[in-house]
């Protein structure tokens, strides 16, 4: 693998376009297509430019040395993003098997401790020195848009008895789904 290799490797693992990258370093799209095709090489101040924006070293451009104790730093949001589901996934399950058993808040507080948990851990991931954030992201909002919000509902039932203070009268009534869920009706 020589230069014109590490930079077009780098900047597919990047997402990005010739045009992009021509626009980050300062050159026109022809140049990085002539620098990735081996036509020509890029000049020093380019080089560096190139590991500043790809946060890797000149040696790593130029030579193709690894860098030396960063392959720990630099981990996956992703990883953090599947922790932090299954983790959700787990508290939602827990939730409802507790709650199908003892028919309490308990059910849900454990359901909730264990999703904020998985929260916290993408949140890590999102908040330290990882790569592939958005990615991660998006990743995470697919699914926990809809595991996230379905204990409280359960709670809301369970501390209302399955009643819901109504307007400004603040009387209570029973809702027909709430009093067939609980038995009342």
């Amino acid at each position: 693998m020589d230069i014109a290799d590490r930079i077009q490797n780098l900047r597919k693992s990047r997402g990005i376009s010739q045009e992009e990258l021509a626009d980050k370093i300062g050159v026109s799209r022809q140049a990085v297509s002539k620098w990735e095709s081996k036509q020509s090489t890029p000049d020093i101040e380019k080089i560096i430019l190139l590991s500043d924006y790809f946060e890797t070293t000149t040696d790593y451009l130029l030579k193709g040395i690894e860098p030396v104790g960063e392959s720990g730093k630099q981990r996956s949001a992703v990883l953090f993003t599947v922790a932090g589901t299954v983790l959700n996934a787990i508290g939602l399950v827990s939730s409802v098997f507790i709650w199908l058993e003892r028919q309490t808040v308990y059910a849900v507080g454990v359901g909730l401790a264990i999703m904020l948990l998985g929260t916290g851990i993408f949140l890590a991931g999102q908040f330290t020195g990882t790569k592939d954030k958005a990615r991660a992201r998006r990743l995470f909002l697919l699914p926990n848009v809809w595991i996230l919000p379905l204990p409280c509902p359960a709670a809301s039932i369970y501390l209302t008895d399955g009643r819901a203070v109504c307007g400004s009268g603040g009387g209570l009534r029973r809702f027909r789904c709430f009093g067939i869920l609980s038995g009342h009706i």
